[in-house]
């Protein structure tokens, strides 16, 4: 396994592209209402990506045809876009990345359409969360098992499920870089690399109201919920740094989430 550590000057640029990331998905955020259709998200996630001089990251990796990843309900990740309106009560998970002077960036955030019972937006917050917690085990003085287990701690915390098929990952020139980052830890995935000042990684924790365990559909892509539970899905792509971890995909209005979480 080789981790491809990264100076300030492409730390930079896999920020630049990860804040036109979030900024699609904070207009998506925004637009996303019943009667919209992801293929519409979609559309407007493209758009602004070439109107912003990057590309997305997704649309053509290995072979799939879209630029987002939108996961209603049941699916915890790589939902295609469609004519379906969403519908008052859903959930969407909404995954994008782009690439821009070379660099990639990926992020990944899931939010309620209309009204959703109180339960599912425990989910959702437990779910973000997560996240946070994870990220903030992003030291230098750390290793990738205390991101695992801060993410799986906190879920099985809130009698959640990690979804154990899917992981996180390094990024920078390429999508998918090492390392692996589990949402999870245990005595044959123990992952007790060192982290290292100048590696860039995306941290992306999918919980389930049920087992967790997911199939892959008909498409060769959607991931679902074989109990056909609700699951979510949050990613972030962030910097290890001298002084700590710095997430480079941000979002303007997740700020004083963050600083509380981590407070």
């Amino acid at each position: 396994m080789i981790v491809i550590l990264k100076s300030l000057e492409e730390i930079e640029r896999i920020r630049k592209s990860s804040q036109i990331v979030a900024q699609t998905l904070t207009l998506i955020k925004e637009t996303a209402k019943p009667g919209i259709t992801t293929l519409s998200l979609n559309k407007l996630a493209e758009e602004f990506a070439y109107d912003s001089g990057a590309k997305p990251s997704f649309k053509g990796y290995l072979g799939y045809p879209y630029s987002i990843c939108s996961s209603l309900n049941e699916e915890v990740v790589h939902g295609m876009p469609s004519k379906r309106p969403l519908e008052d009560g859903d959930v969407i998970s909404v995954d994008f990345g782009v690439v821009l002077n070379g660099y990639h960036g990926d992020s990944a955030i899931t939010f309620p359409i209309g009204e959703v019972p109180e339960k599912t937006l425990r989910l959702i917050k437990v779910g973000q969360e997560c996240l946070y917690n994870g990220i903030s085990q992003a030291k230098s003085t750390n290793r990738i098992k205390d991101i695992s287990l801060a993410i799986q701690n906190h879920a099985e915390k809130n009698s959640y499920n990690i979804v154990r098929k899917f992981v996180g990952h390094g990024i920078g020139r390429d999508l998918h870089e090492a390392p692996q980052i589990r949402n999870y830890c245990d005595g044959q995935t123990d992952n007790m690399l060192m982290l290292k000042v100048g590696m860039v990684i995306a941290v992306e924790p999918m919980i389930a109201e049920g087992s967790g365990d997911v199939a892959i559909g008909k498409n060769n892509w959607t991931a679902s919920t074989v109990d056909s539970k609700l699951a979510v899905h949050w990613e972030h792509t962030i910097a290890i740094t001298l002084n700590g971890p710095e997430i480079l995909s941000l979002r303007a209005d997740e700020k004083v989430i963050y600083d509380r979480v981590n407070g």
